[in-house]
């Protein structure tokens, strides 16, 4: 019985569980902060094998010298960098829409320790973002992700120089954050809004009344009913969220 090593094909899975590693342990997504890093190593690694298996992933040339070897394995993790971009721009989209929310109707105060990034987080943003990442996984997202990583390498095999990425889906993809954030605040905010100009009016008619004291509890109820009344019709925005996160991938491997 002979034992026959192929030295590239382990070269091909070390360069794609870089990618691997640098958009998944930096995402929020599957929230690896608690995971061993054994566990960690094990599962980028045996996605990696799948993935190389699967699609017969072919060796970079330029890794078989030590000096293009380091130059490949920097470009999967820039590139990994780039696919683990478009996750956190998905779900900040959320915290910034919470955070948002929270400094309108009193809550900017009050903070939570996020578990996946292991930081300080906004109280509806938290709670907004542990919505999404249920939303995510009902639709089958972390499924999409392992296609998405799939098409990656189909088009931008290992060792793809780092030219080739479109910068231009970098830049928009940030821009959508805010966008996406804005549209899912937008219902408390405008009712808070309202609710402030109430108190306005309320605080030229009525000096006596301390409006300070009554606008604070009122704004909390207020924002807290409308937000519950807004999260039932948030599935779809959801949905073009992420919908919008793999456009993102497509257009930057295309």
């Amino acid at each position: 019985m002979t034992l026959v090593v192929d030295m590239e094909w382990i070269l091909v899975v070390l360069l794609v569980a870089l990618r691997i590693a640098a958009a998944l342990v930096l995402t929020p997504v599957f929230a690896l902060g608690g995971m061993p890093a054994r566990v960690r190593m094990l599962l980028v690694l045996a996605l990696a094998v799948s993935l190389t298996s699967a699609l017969v992933v072919p060796a970079p040339a330029t890794a078989l010298s030590l000096s293009g070897l380091l130059i490949a394995a920097m470009s999967e993790l820039v590139f990994g960098g780039l696919l683990a971009f478009g996750l956190f721009t998905a779900f900040a989209a959320f915290q910034l829409a919470g955070r948002t929310i929270d400094l309108q109707v009193g809550f900017g105060v009050a903070s939570l320790i996020d578990p996946a990034t292991r930081t300080q987080a906004p109280l509806l943003g938290t709670f907004l973002n542990t919505l999404a990442l249920a939303v995510f996984f009902a639709i089958d997202g972390h499924h999409m992700v392992i296609r998405g990583l799939a098409f990656s390498l189909a088009h931008l095999p290992p060792g793809t120089p780092l030219a080739s990425i479109d910068a231009g889906a970098v830049v928009a993809q940030f821009g959508s954050m805010f966008i996406f954030a804005l549209a899912l605040a937008a219902p408390v905010l405008i009712v808070v809004f309202l609710v402030d100009i109430a108190m306005a009016v309320m605080a030229r008619t009525m000096p006596q009344v301390n409006v300070f004291i009554v606008s604070l509890p009122l704004k909390i109820l207020v924002g807290l009913l409308m937000l519950i009344v807004s999260v039932r019709f948030m599935g779809p925005l959801m949905e073009r969220i992420f919908e919008n996160l793999f456009t993102y991938w497509q257009q930057l491997v295309s």
